[in-house]
């Protein structure tokens, strides 16, 4: 035990006091909360010679110092997270047969990729439509995340079992193993496909197939659908003309063209949620797909840049249960002014209903993202 002489001023006439008193040996003189009446006795007790134990000083002090403010911890930056997945998808798939341990790490990437998804399912969407600063050299990998955003969405809308949803998911991150490259090639050169560039494309199927089971691939629903996801019903698909594709394979069909139209290139803008939206429902003639990524997506999803009916525009941040009536951050005032303080409507409600699409982009070339969800702006 350390012992510290007792301060004359430290002792309060009539107050309980706050440590036991010793002598210069250690010895108990007066326990804690023992009262002193007058000064006499507080005279003859520092005479004698009064000690305290160190550690209860400190004990009482932190006792009656005041609460610190709880500290206040930003949201993680799922943005920052999120750009990280596409490097990671690359290193992982760029040669993956020189890879041992292709097949644990790509299972730990697909759960982490899901585990990222469900921390906030809007921010996944809206990356899938907000593709400004995506470079189009990493094409192939962030369209496969893309997609598998949407799939694992369409597959939780029809109830799929969690193990058939895994096999969806990884068929989703593989089903351009073999020309993921090759993807980013094409959406950055501003001249049409090449002859040697399509028949790449018409043999990745197989290929792919190929591929993955000679890394150890067995899972017949995984493979299946990466052989039959370019197959349709009316046998105009590739590589075998198949009329019967399976589920999972018209799903990741689904899911791979939907996300590949809303996506631009150099050669092309991309299409708006809506007119894709419009196109997907005509090709599948309303059936359980188109209606799922309806559902899930939404008419106007996260990222959207629409118009309300207050004249603001805003950015749609997170979706609702009436697929027409999500909410929107907005980034202007009723005038088209910038606004420097973010508010949320709920476009439900008939004075901020969404009227249209907002053509003009230049407000998005500098918005970070993190500002519409309130997240911190250094990566995580």
């Amino acid at each position: 035990m350390q012992v510290l002489r007792l301060p004359r001023s430290k002792v309060h006439i009539g107050a309980p006091l706050p440590w036991s008193v010793r002598d210069e040996q250690g010895k108990l003189l007066l326990a804690k909360g023992y009262v002193l009446g007058d000064e006499r006795q507080l005279d003859e007790l520092l005479e004698r010679g009064a000690f305290v134990d160190i550690e209860e000083v400190r004990a009482a002090a932190e006792a009656d110092a005041p609460p610190r403010a709880p500290k206040v911890v930003a949201p993680p930056n799922l943005f920052g997270l999120w750009e990280k997945e596409a490097e990671a998808l690359r290193t992982l798939c760029q040669h993956p047969q020189a890879n041992p341990d292709f097949m644990p790490k790509f299972d730990a990437y697909a759960s982490h990729l899901l585990t990222l998804l469900d921390c906030n399912v809007d921010v996944g969407i809206y990356r899938a439509v907000r593709q400004e600063t995506q470079p189009l050299f990493y094409y192939g990998y962030n369209h496969a995340i893309h997609a598998a955003v949407l799939c694992v969405l369409l597959a939780r809308h029809l109830r799929w079992p969690q193990p058939r949803l895994m096999s969806l998911l990884k068929a989703t991150l593989t089903m351009n193993l073999t020309i993921m490259e090759l993807q980013g090639q094409m959406a950055a050169q501003d001249v049409p496909v090449k002859d040697a560039q399509k028949k790449e494309i018409l043999a990745h199927p197989e290929q792919t197939v190929a591929l993955l089971t000679a890394l150890g691939v067995s899972d017949s629903d995984w493979l299946t659908a990466i052989a039959q996801h370019h197959e349709h019903v009316d046998g105009s698909g590739y590589p075998a003309g198949c009329t019967n594709p399976s589920e999972l394979a018209l799903a990741l069909c689904v899911c791979d063209v939907f996300t590949a139209k809303i996506s631009p290139r150099a050669l092309r803008d991309a299409l708006t949620p809506q007119e894709a939206i419009r196109q997907l429902y005509r090709e599948d003639q309303g059936g359980p797909m188109s209606t799922a990524v309806i559902k899930q997506f939404g008419i106007y999803p996260p990222g959207d840049f629409v118009k309300l009916a207050s004249g603001e525009l805003g950015i749609v941040v997170q979706r609702t249960s009436n697929a027409k009536a999500p909410i929107v951050a907005v980034i202007t005032d009723t005038t088209g002014r910038p606004v420097t303080k973010t508010l949320r409507r709920d476009s439900g409600e008939a004075g901020f209903a969404i009227v249209g699409n907002a053509v003009d982009k230049v407000l998005l070339k500098r918005l970070p993202p993190e500002r519409l969800y309130g997240f911190s702006a250094v990566p995580t």
